[in-house]
């Protein structure tokens, strides 16, 4: 919307005089959207106005001059960056714009940022290119489900946002089985289907804190969350540094590192530190280490030992 507004205001800049119904055929919007951005963009400031009749149209008052002298040189800088870095997210697709802007305040944006939503393999690109078209057009999404244990579930999810935290991409969503806002990890995410029903935004989507689904599904099975302690081989350092925060490690006098962490006691966290194989060792709580002890146990029964 905002793009829309201002290419509005560069075409009046460059016209006399344009009609809503030419607009609307611009922008492939109806003219009520037309009238709406002009009602925004008079509210804003702008002296933008319509007249009705026989050579009436949309224009701008007279001897109006959008002066860039308005905006500082960093402040031009930022308005570039910040449409650069839409742009990389495909929420922004509109070269023209940024081409425009860019002449208009003569600079040249800054490539500051590069996101890239595949995996490796190329297959992911697909998926968020569906979610994205979720949450912008406001349609509800289903898909199945893995939880943490491996139960599988069909989700009806009505999309508000994608989320990055911690290493993951998340989807932020109001879940309609729960009937509250929930973090669906994407990866874990199958057969994800994006529906022509659409929904509108209200209260139950501005949760400020979406639980994930994960941990809902752990508070309701009695897990909960300790402090572990663990220490890592000093050859594992470029892992340590990767993972963890630096006021979770603690560099020993031979070297290695002791980790103190708090977080949701299952397999993820005994995942994690069977990932660092005989590198790593949990040093307490007593009961953590005799849980890891008994999984390596039966891992070692499926090959022999």
């Amino acid at each position: 919307m905002v793009n829309r507004q201002l290419e509005i205001i560069y075409i009046l800049m460059n016209k006399s005089s344009v009609t809503a119904e030419e607009l609307a055929a611009h922008f492939e919007v109806s003219t009520r959207t037309v009238y709406r951005d002009i009602d925004s963009l008079s509210m804003a400031g702008f002296p933008v106005y319509a007249s009705r009749g026989k050579g009436g149209g949309i224009r701008l008052m007279e001897r109006f001059i959008l002066d860039r002298r308005l905006l500082t040189g960093e402040e031009q800088q930022r308005i570039l960056a910040a449409m650069a870095s839409l742009r990389e997210t495909g929420a922004f697709q509109d070269e023209k714009i940024l081409e425009k802007l860019q002449t208009f305040f003569k600079e040249e944006s800054m490539e500051w940022v590069s996101i890239d939503f595949s995996d490796w393999s190329g297959r992911h690109g697909e998926l968020f290119s569906r979610i994205k078209e979720a949450i912008l057009g406001r349609h509800v999404m289903a898909f199945d489900y893995y939880g943490q244990r491996g139960q599988m579930t069909h989700r009806e999810v009505e999309p508000v946002q994608l989320l990055f935290k911690e290493y993951t991409w998340y989807v932020r969503a109001f879940c309609r089985g729960r009937r509250a806002m929930r973090l669906f990890k994407v990866l874990r995410m199958k057969r994800v289907e994006v529906r022509e029903e659409t929904f509108e935004p209200g209260p139950q989507h501005r949760e400020d804190r979406p639980v994930e689904e994960n941990q809902a599904a752990s508070a309701d099975q009695g897990e909960f969350s300790a402090e572990i302690v663990f220490r890592i081989d000093r050859r594992e350092a470029y892992r340590v540094y990767d993972r963890f925060e630096e006021e979770e490690i603690t560099v020993l006098p031979q070297g290695d590192f002791e980790i103190r962490m708090q977080c949701p006691v299952d397999d993820w966290v005994y995942g994690l530190i069977l990932s660092f194989g005989p590198a790593a060792v949990i040093l307490e709580p007593d009961w953590a280490r005799e849980e890891l002890a008994a999984r390596v146990r039966q891992m070692a029964k499926l090959y022999g030992g």
